[in-house]
């Protein structure tokens, strides 16, 4: 059995900013240094380089992902009433906007092998009421995107994109066109928790558009709804990035890529490791998008997961359930409109779903120590 020489943790921060620290230092001392605190050069840069990445027309910063969300269903003139599907198999924040706005949530169940929403659901829950779709990038993979979208063409909908978790995916179309997860639909929306992919040192969040009028609104609405300085057209709300927490991610949007490959790595370490266990389900790969492993998470078969979790402790090995209640049985969202029985993928995902240690710094005398004991512990 490998012993433990290091402390494993869900995410380590830490060991990642040590080997970035002197590109972050300097990029936080020079906001420090020219005091532009709010809206300073650096947020302007971080737009820019993210834009280029993503190759998509705007980008438009704010303060958190949740607000990302927000932002773009005010700017789509969403009404109260108006219904909005998403998926129950998520965080909670992707329903939360949408109850904010008085618009009502539509859930629905989502596929047991990739954890992504269910389209066949999807088109079953629109009616005239329907005026957008909200696909979440689950894990660190895409929804099947241009499923989605040869939908929400028929029936006249809008997509606002998830991508808090997948942030740097790709996703292929059938005629092999590749784009960026979030840059498909009408808007996408992301976070820089500091634990997502490419994090800050605080909240931080963007949206994404290839809409220009859009573009427009959704940056007025994100300053107080102002046109130019004290003239409001819209109604708005204050939402900013952090100039210092832009310095973060203009450095770490550097590196996103060579995150994604090392996660990826240890993704591959955990499939073949438990490649062939009976009581294991590794994540699947969808064929049209990459997988940037926000997080490692296996469905397990007849095992206890309240005791696995705790003997994993014993042995100092962290492991988390995202999520163990669906959004249609948390109690802000309970409605006679939602049937335990239309939720039977997300129902048993959300009794077996285990997530593993997975970020940038892991090594394999973690991978080896998180492994063996997990199989040893199941035998």
């Amino acid at each position: 059995m490998a012993t433990l020489a290091k402390k494993i943790q869900m995410v380590d921060l830490k060991s990642q900013y040590e080997k970035i620290k002197t590109e972050v230092d300097a990029g936080i001392e020079e906001v420090i240094s020219n005091t532009a605190f709010i809206n300073g050069p650096a947020v302007k840069e971080f737009q820019s380089d993210l834009e280029n990445y993503l190759q998509v027309k705007h980008v438009i910063p704010c303060a958190n992902g949740t607000d990302a969300l927000q932002i773009a269903m005010m700017a789509l003139d969403l009404k109260p009433g108006d219904e909005v599907i998403t998926a129950s198999f998520t965080y909670v924040a992707t329903a939360e906007v949408i109850g904010l706005l008085g618009l009502t949530p539509v859930l629905v169940d989502v596929y047991e092998d990739t954890f992504d929403i269910n389209i066949e659901a999807i088109e079953k829950a629109i009616t005239p009421k329907t005026k957008a779709i909200v696909p979440v990038h689950l894990f660190g993979q895409c929804a099947d995107m241009e499923r989605i979208m040869a939908l929400a063409k028929k029936h006249n909908l809008f997509v606002i994109e998830d991508v808090a978790q997948a942030i740097g995916a790709d996703y292929t179309f059938s005629d092999g066109k590749k784009v960026k997860a979030g840059t498909i639909g009408t808007i996408g929306c992301t976070s820089f928790f500091p634990s997502k992919n490419l994090g800050c040192y605080g909240d931080g969040g963007a949206i994404y558009t290839n809409d220009d009028v859009l573009a427009k609104k959704l940056r007025m609405i994100a300053h107080h709804g102002q046109s130019v300085q004290y003239v409001h057209d819209v109604l708005g709300v204050n939402s900013r990035l952090d100039t210092i927490q832009a310095a973060v991610l203009k450095v770490k949007l550097k590196h996103l890529d060579e995150y994604a490959a090392a996660r990826n790595k240890a993704a591959d370490y955990y499939d073949n490791a438990f490649a062939k266990h009976p009581k294991l389900k590794t994540p699947v790969r969808a064929k049209n998008s990459t997988h940037v492993f926000h997080q490692y998470t296996l469905r397990l078969v007849g095992v206890d997961r309240k005791l696995l979790r705790e003997q994993l402790a014993e042995r100092r090995i962290p492991a988390m359930i995202y999520y163990p209640i669906p959004l249609h049985e948390q109690n802000a969202y309970k409605s006679d409109r939602f049937k335990k029985e239309d939720f039977p993928i997300t129902e048993k995902l959300c009794a077996t779903v285990l997530s593993l240690p997975m970020h940038t710094e892991m090594d394999e005398e973690m991978l080896i120590y998180i492994t063996d004991n997990l199989i040893e512990l199941l035998n």
